[in-house]
């Protein structure tokens, strides 16, 4: 039987031993906002990025979308994969989704990557917001929703081709996909005492000029995960790992080095 979501599977067979890195992508973005890890990481290790449900070339579930549904449709398709442990990789939405796995399924995940996110839970006028427009979404479509937050989502210095990238994969996105997301996110549970206890390694990202998900987010994560390390991007917005895929994926290689040993 086919998976339900689409995906991508890479690497694996330089080193055994190294873990599957798993990454979940962020709203409202698809697999490929990973390019330059899935390059980077799929020669020592097999590296799995899918498209969420409602996202890229995934099936469209219009409604609402809880974030325990995407950790469920994560899981099931490890389990088709054959891949019982690995190192949880999530930017944005995905971060939250990656805490979400970890809630429901801790003794899978052997360390944990939370990049430009944060774990409280929405607030009445988070949750408004978040409904306002998913039904805006669903009325406009997604290109002026696009226009107005391209440089949110990467800074306004970003290299052209990364925020045309970005703007791209905004475009593409089903408004029925991002609307279910956007009110299934809004209901989602608080996970700061989560972190807490959170028995694996951790790293936490975040670009310095995220508006999103500001510096201090990251470091009240990093004070809350007992074994965290936290990797400030410099010159890079809410998407640092395609903005400044170099200094990412350094931070990125550290951390995966440390779990292999």
């Amino acid at each position: 039987m086919a998976p339900f979501l689409a995906y991508e599977d890479k690497g694996g067979a330089a080193d055994a031993a190294a873990l599957p890195l798993v990454l979940i992508h962020g709203h409202p973005f698809d697999h490929t906002m990973w390019t330059p890890q899935i390059a980077a990481f799929s020669s020592q290790r097999r590296v799995i990025a899918p498209d969420l449900r409602g996202y890229g070339a995934s099936p469209v579930v219009p409604g609402v979308t809880p974030l325990a549904t995407f950790a469920e449709d994560i899981a099931a398709l490890l389990d088709h994969l054959g891949v019982d442990r690995f190192i949880l990789a999530g930017l944005s939405m995905g971060g939250q989704i990656a805490m979400e796995c970890y809630r429901l399924f801790p003794a899978r995940i052997r360390g944990l990557v939370l990049a430009d996110t944060f774990p409280s839970a929405e607030t009445p006028e988070g949750r408004k917001a978040r409904a306002a427009m998913a039904d805006r979404l669903l009325r406009e479509g997604m290109a002026d929703y696009a226009d107005e937050v391209l440089y949110k989502m990467v800074a306004p210095y970003a290299d052209a081709r990364v925020a045309a990238h970005v703007h791209r994969m905004m475009t593409a996105t089903p408004p029925e996909g991002a609307a279910a997301a956007l009110r299934g996110r809004a209901e989602r549970p608080d996970y700061r005492d989560l972190l807490t206890r959170v028995t694996v390694p951790a790293l936490v990202v975040v670009g310095a000029d995220d508006e999103y998900t500001p510096v201090p987010d990251a470091e009240a994560m990093h004070a809350a995960l007992p074994h965290s390390t936290l990797s400030v991007i410099a010159s890079a917005a809410h998407l640092p790992n395609l903005e400044r895929p170099e200094e990412f994926n350094g931070a990125l290689a550290d951390f995966l080095d440390g779990l292999d040993a």
